[in-house]
């Protein structure tokens, strides 16, 4: 098996990979994402108890201990670009050898949960309320620098969504991934459901106007009044596609949970979007302890 290059995987002095700062030794199979670096601490002082707390640029992990089930929560920082990076080097401390840089013959599945905010895209979903994405639909170009296959399901989905849009042969190039059904099927009570769309930024890519015009002005509504079966947009944000997507080509579970802190449709914002996070926090963390 072919050696990974020292240009390719980077390892520091310390033997942790480089931009996540973590040792193999210093992760947990079960992973909680969040994009504020401050959220990390607002997770694991939940924690009973915390054995690991590194930080490199905005990445921060803390790995520890809710009752008997280790949990590693790490920020990622805003976009797909920074969970290209989370993701590959979080795969690379369970998949590969940093002894022998090589691909470990046996694969380690990992469980990784985003906890972050969103905006909704329908008025029956309200500010602080609770969003889990059945799938991530990607406005960003990430994926598209992998070999990502589309099931059946998905492949319908995204025509159908490209064909209501019309985005085709242009500068978006959507693409779709599914979430992690066993992780899914444990946040269902309490949680809305719906496909998560995934954009490369907060302003233009999500239709706001500020200063600048916009090159897909009507985006918003062919967001919220796409149908497909029973399949419907529910919210967007900046990280939930990227994840899916690397998630499925790395072999991990994954599921992203968010806390509404804006309705783009009624066009309300939370009064206290830390609260709703916080609330997110305490909904989840149980769950993902019984996982």
């Amino acid at each position: 098996m072919a050696r990974i290059a020292e240009s390719e995987l980077i390892i520091n002095n310390r033997g942790a990979v480089y931009h996540i700062d973590l040792r193999p030794e210093e992760l947990a199979d079960t992973v909680i994402t969040v994009g504020d670096p401050d959220r990390v601490a607002a997770i694991s002082k939940h924690f009973d108890s915390i054995e690991v707390q590194r930080q490199h640029r905005e990445f921060i992990a803390h790995t520890g201990y809710v009752g008997k089930k280790r949990i590693t929560a790490i920020s990622t920082g805003i976009g797909p670009d920074n969970v290209d990076i989370v993701f590959n080097e979080l795969d690379a401390l369970v998949n590969i050898d940093f002894e022998t840089r090589q691909i470990k013959a046996e694969h380690t599945k990992l469980s990784i949960i985003r906890i972050g905010t969103t905006g909704s895209l329908q008025a029956d979903i309200p500010v602080d309320a609770h969003v889990a994405g059945t799938f991530g639909l990607g406005l960003d170009n990430l994926l598209h620098y992998y070999r990502l296959e589309n099931n059946q399901e998905e492949e319908q989905l995204i025509g159908a969504f490209k064909t209501h849009t019309q985005l085709v042969g242009g500068a978006i190039e959507p693409y779709i991934a599914t979430a992690g059904g066993s992780l899914l099927k444990n946040f269902v009570e309490g949680f809305h459901h719906g496909i998560t769309v995934t954009c490369p930024g907060f302003y233009g890519p999500q239709g706001r106007i500020l200063r600048l015009g916009l090159a897909y002005p009507n985006l918003i509504s062919q967001l919220t009044s796409f149908r497909f079966g029973n399949h419907r947009i529910s919210n967007f944000e900046m990280e939930t596609s990227a994840m899916y997507g690397l998630a499925k080509l790395l072999g991990h579970h994954c599921l992203s949970l968010n806390a509404v802190v804006a309705n783009r449709v009624v066009q309300q914002f939370s009064k206290d979007g830390n609260a709703a996070v916080a609330s997110l926090i305490l909904k989840a963390l149980p769950i993902i302890e019984q996982l």
